[in-house]
């Protein structure tokens, strides 16, 4: 991985799309920023987000560009709008979910960087049992939690 001593850029019309659990952008890779930080976008349908989960090794910081976002971290909820920041913290169980009635738009940026290459790793090696999942997740350091997402809901 390159020392982080430049910018890492990403223009508008930049990024790589990764067709995996909806549709994400990969703005800037970890090893453009010696390893500091990832960024992405996601766009999200109504109603749409992951299941509960945990990441190991990042923190994840994601700014609402459009629609309306529910934030599930540990027994705390918020909804936020355009414009709305939110940090969660690596360790925890969290999710998040498009509550509003069109398609939302996120941008999330991990630190340090790596799971930006999540999506691109699960479309490239198209899972199609949980246990893939599982397998390529645990690659990034994240762990799905769908019994506890079970028995919560």
């Amino acid at each position: 991985m390159k020392t982080f001593t430049h910018p890492a850029i990403s223009t508008s019309d930049d990024g790589r799309l990764a067709m995996a659990f909806g549709k994400h952008i990969i703005r800037i890779w970890a090893q453009d920023t010696g390893g500091s930080f990832g960024m992405l976008e996601a766009i999200v349908p109504p109603g749409e987000g992951p299941p509960l989960h945990v990441h190991e090794r990042e923190d994840e910081f994601f700014r609402v560009m459009s629609g309306r976002f529910g934030f599930w971290c540990t027994d705390e909820y918020v909804e936020l709008g355009q414009g709305g920041c939110i940090v969660l913290p690596r360790g925890i169980p969290h999710r998040f979910q498009n509550v509003g009635s069109e398609e939302g738009h996120l941008m999330v940026m991990v630190t340090p960087g790596g799971f930006e290459g999540f999506f691109p790793a699960v479309e490239l090696g198209r899972p199609e049992t949980p246990a893939e999942i599982d397998a390529i997740a645990a690659e990034f350091g994240l762990r799905f939690l769908v019994e506890e997402a079970a028995r919560a809901a």
